[in-house]
C-alpha cells in the first residue's frame, strides 16, 4: 500500500513539473513581453543570391519537367500493363468456362456409364 501511494505521489510530483514548465510548448519566435510592436522586415538578399536563386529555380525546373516526363512513361507502363492483364484475364475466364464444361461432360460420360453398369447387373439379375 505505501508503494502505491508513493508510486502516485512520484507521479504526480513530476506530472505537475512537467505541466510548470511552460517553454517546452512556446515556439521560438514567441514575444511575451507584452509589446504589440510588429517584427522586424527581412533583411534583402544580396545580388549573388538572387543569380543563385534563379540558377537553383532553373535546377527546380528542370527536374519537374524530368519527374513528369518519368510519371508519363509510368503511366504509359501501367496502361501496358492493364491491357495486358484485361488479356490474361479473358483468357482465365474462358478457360474457366471450358474447364466447367468438360466437368460436366466427364460427370454426365460418368453418370451414362454408371447407369449402363446398372442396367447391365439388372439383366444379369434377371437372367438367373
Amino acid at each position: 500500500m505505501r508503494r502505491i501511494v508513493f508510486s502516485l505521489g512520484c507521479l504526480l510530483i513530476l506530472s505537475t513539473a512537467a505541466y510548470a514548465d511552460s517553454n517546452a510548448f512556446t515556439p521560438l519566435n514567441f514575444n511575451d513581453t507584452g509589446n504589440k510592436q510588429a517584427t522586424k522586415p527581412a533583411v534583402v538578399p544580396a545580388v549573388n543570391t538572387l543569380t543563385e536563386e534563379a540558377i537553383g529555380n532553373g535546377n527546380i525546373q528542370s527536374a519537374i519537367t524530368q519527374l513528369e516526363s518519368a510519371q508519363s512513361d509510368i503511366r504509359n507502363d501501367l496502361i501496358n500493363i492493364r491491357t495486358k492483364y484485361a488479356d490474361v484475364d479473358a483468357q482465365y475466364k474462358l478457360i474457366k468456362a471450358e474447364r466447367t464444361s468438360l466437368r460436366q461432360q466427364i460427370r454426365s460420360i460418368e453418370k451414362r456409364i454408371n447407369e449402363i453398369d446398372k442396367a447391365k447387373e439388372r439383366i444379369r439379375r434377371n437372367m438367373l
